[in-house]
């Protein structure tokens, strides 16, 4: 019997496949049980093709035993609605002011609208996703910004991870928006990254992933060929106050330390607007992004 060309190229394309499954089996092994935390946002969350991609990793992550929990903002869309309704957006030191009518505004899309499209989106491809907030059970607690200067912005207190642990034992995928409640039951919008970081933390997370717009953590932001492709906690520190990190970028590599801080393994900045970002990470010897370890971390993409 003889291959012809098409044969030969078919037989190719299957030993790619079953070499990349026999590289990410190390990888399934090892945190097979183990919680990975995602902040879903930015391009990812915008362009259907990414969005798709996004749900099919975490929904592959689920099928092969990883607990992933979600996070997710969605200021695009927060600001699509506050135009719709005439209400002006503002920001301030780089947070969105939140008055009591963009509150509402924030609440109904996060929670009612982005909330429920990620959930259906995840359910769609066999996942047991389910939506919560940060209100719910008292998952997430909260106190003013900065005193209440920037209105209903809210910063963590404390975090109850109690709550996830009966639908993570049962494989639910939890998919959680950044709003929760004050003490005296008022509603903030609250950082997605912060809270990303603080639930990681308070869940003993195996990693934190944060998909974002960019390739990483850059030595030069206009270059990216500078990504740097890990770094210890006191190197993170000092990118930032070398002004390395800078803008946007110091939030999330801020969260990273923190969530290290407090006792997890590995949190990584990786860039969202490439296809299936959160499997390469994962799953591959070299992983795509900046990976953050705490100082006794072993060397290594994953």
């Amino acid at each position: 019997m003889h291959l012809t060309e098409s044969d030969n190229s078919n037989t190719e394309n299957y030993a790619l496949r079953v070499s990349v499954l026999s590289e990410a089996l190390p990888y399934i092994q090892k945190f097979a049980g183990k919680r990975i935390v995602i902040k879903y946002g930015g391009a990812a969350m915008a362009h259907k093709d990414l969005q798709t991609a996004v749900f099919r990793d975490i929904a592959l992550l689920a099928s092969v035993g990883v607990q992933p929990v979600v996070v997710h903002g969605g200021g695009p869309e927060i600001n699509q609605w506050l135009k719709r309704l005439n209400i002006k957006a503002e920001f301030r030191d780089g947070l969105r002011v939140t008055d009591a009518q963009t509150m509402d505004v924030v609440e109904m899309v996060l929670i009612g609208r982005v909330n429920k499209q990620i959930v259906s989106g995840l359910n769609k491809l066999g996942a047991l996703a389910i939506g919560l907030s940060g209100i719910d059970g008292g998952l997430i607690q909260a106190r003013p910004f900065g005193e209440g200067s920037h209105g209903f912005v809210g910063e963590v207190t404390r975090v109850n991870p109690e709550v996830l642990q009966p639908l993570l034992n049962k494989g639910y995928v939890p998919v959680i928006s950044s709003v929760a409640a004050t003490s005296d039951g008022k509603s903030h919008n609250i950082n997605a990254d912060t809270v990303a970081g603080e639930l990681a933390a308070s869940m003993g997370a195996e990693k934190l992933i944060l998909l974002t717009d960019t390739p990483g953590i850059l030595k030069d932001k206009e270059d990216p060929s500078t990504l740097i492709r890990q770094l210890t906690l006191s190197e993170a520190r000092k990118l930032i106050e070398q002004g390395i990190v800078k803008e946007g970028m110091t939030p999330k590599t801020e969260c990273c330390i923190r969530a290290l801080a407090q006792g997890i393994s590995a949190a990584h900045i990786i860039d969202g607007r490439v296809p299936h970002a959160l499997l390469l990470e994962v799953f591959t010897n070299a992983g795509i992004g900046t990976m953050v370890i705490g100082r006794g971390n072993k060397s290594c993409q994953s």
